[in-house]
């Protein structure tokens, strides 16, 4: 897929923040976990990622009543079952797949997981496989693991058994699998180092809807295990925190009139304390955050360093918006990438779009010069997020601009295409 863009127009309006892509995804599998409904609201239900999922966990046997209207999902997980996977159904390219063994164990005592897929950000926070974390996890509860060609083969003839879990490094993913499992497995777990972002909150809060019982200090979280389903529970979803910096970066770089609505400014207040000192000054009351030409206190972005890390710091994920913010601003700016130090491919494509000599990027660092003139171009898409830094230099270049392999934003932006267009932006999608 690729999307042509119009560029040039500043945008106007305003634009919702939807349910976060990192906590729907992982919502979503936990409540396989009860035969009773789940309901889950504030869902993106339009992502990429949830369509995938959402087919998955259909072919296992789960009932699951999607409402984009409402973004409202329901689940009735009581009919699912791995007897009901064919080969045909692993092709899911999303990277949270390891989330759906604990639902499965838990009624066949064995599961049948595709291989994680997602963002090619560079070497995964588990090793060269990617999901080492995840086997050490599921052996540790007394499962067998398999590696066959298209999935992973997980056996548990007595079901999943409370541990010590003792992560050597900090994992989101591998924190969320053991939630998942030590909530219905046999007896109490413990979890050590584990990585508690706002979306890993959001679902040890409908774990505990559910019924488990989970304590958290610090890195430190203990699980006592029911043993069995759990139950039914209304849920919403976290407003997504990265989608709010993108539409706060994109109004403060294009000057554009922009008040953006469901911030969750709880769970990023480093970032936009960051933003505040690059002189932007955010109009802004207890969910909403309004951007203007007049935010700027000296009338231009100012220059500015910072480092990529840890929440409850500037995350990952973060670092490619930033990058866009250093493109405007008066003067050299310092992006640094501790976590992700790979995570700088987009950079190349996004070089097609601005003013040779303005971007420049070496392992763990994105140096950027400004206020770099933006060229309409050609440009693929990389990773997720670099993809929409990619898409947001192509709404600022005046002249069309055509961004490849633009469905990676897809995956993590609900409805973009519409909330786009009614900010102004002229930009269409099309399939090869």
């Amino acid at each position: 897929m690729y999307a042509l863009i119009n560029g040039g127009l500043k945008p106007s309006g305003s634009v919702r923040v939807s349910g976060a892509k990192n906590s729907a995804t992982r919502l979503l599998a936990a409540a396989l976990l009860s035969d009773e409904e789940v309901t889950l609201s504030n869902f993106p239900t339009r992502l990429v990622d949830v369509v995938h999922k959402v087919r998955f966990c259909e072919s296992m046997g789960a009932a699951i009543e999607v409402d984009s209207e409402r973004e409202t999902v329901r689940v009735d997980a009581s009919g699912l079952s791995v007897k009901n996977l064919a080969d045909a159904d692993f092709d899911v390219p999303i990277r949270t797949t390891y989330l759906l063994a604990a639902a499965q164990i838990l009624r066949s005592g064995e599961a049948k997981v595709p291989y994680p897929g997602g963002c090619p950000i560079g070497p995964g926070d588990a090793g060269s496989r990617g999901y080492d974390l995840h086997v050490m996890v599921w052996e540790a509860m007394g499962c067998e693991v398999i590696e066959n060609p298209d999935h992973l083969f997980i056996r548990a003839t007595n079901g999943l058994s409370g541990s010590l879990i003792d992560f050597p490094i900090t994992t989101v993913g591998g924190t969320e699998n053991s939630l998942i499992c030590a909530s219905v497995a046999q007896g109490q777990s413990i979890i050590n180092n584990a990585y508690v972002t706002p979306e890993v909150e959001d679902l040890i809060d409908l774990l505990r809807g559910m019924g488990a019982v989970i304590s958290v200090t610090g890195s430190n979280i203990v699980v006592d295990g029911t043993g069995g389903l759990l139950s039914g529970v209304h849920k919403q979803v976290m407003s997504d925190r990265i989608e709010a910096l993108t539409w706060i970066v994109y109004a403060a770089m294009s000057g554009g009139d922009l008040l953006v609505q469901d911030v969750p400014f709880e769970s990023m207040e480093v970032p936009l304390i960051h933003i505040q000192q690059a002189g932007i000054d955010l109009f802004r009351n207890s969910n909403s955050v309004y951007i203007t030409n007049d935010c700027l206190r000296t009338g231009s972005i100012q220059p500015f360093e910072l480092a990529c890390g840890s929440h409850p710091g500037v995350i990952s994920d973060m670092q490619p918006f930033f990058v866009m913010l250093g493109l405007f601003a008066a003067g050299t700016s310092r992006i640094f990438d501790y976590r992700y130090p790979e995570r700088i491919g987009f950079v190349r494509e996004l070089a097609r779009l601005v003013e040779p000599g303005s971007v420049d990027a070496v392992r763990g660092q994105v140096t950027t010069v400004g206020p770099a003139g933006l060229r309409p171009g050609v440009a693929n898409s990389t990773d997720l997020r670099g993809s929409m830094a990619v898409v947001l230099a192509g709404l600022c270049a005046d002249g069309v601009t055509r961004i490849n392999n633009v469905q990676m934003a897809l995956r993590g932006y609900n409805g973009l295409d519409i909330k786009l267009k009614s900010l102004g932006a002229e930009v269409s999608f099309h399939h090869d």
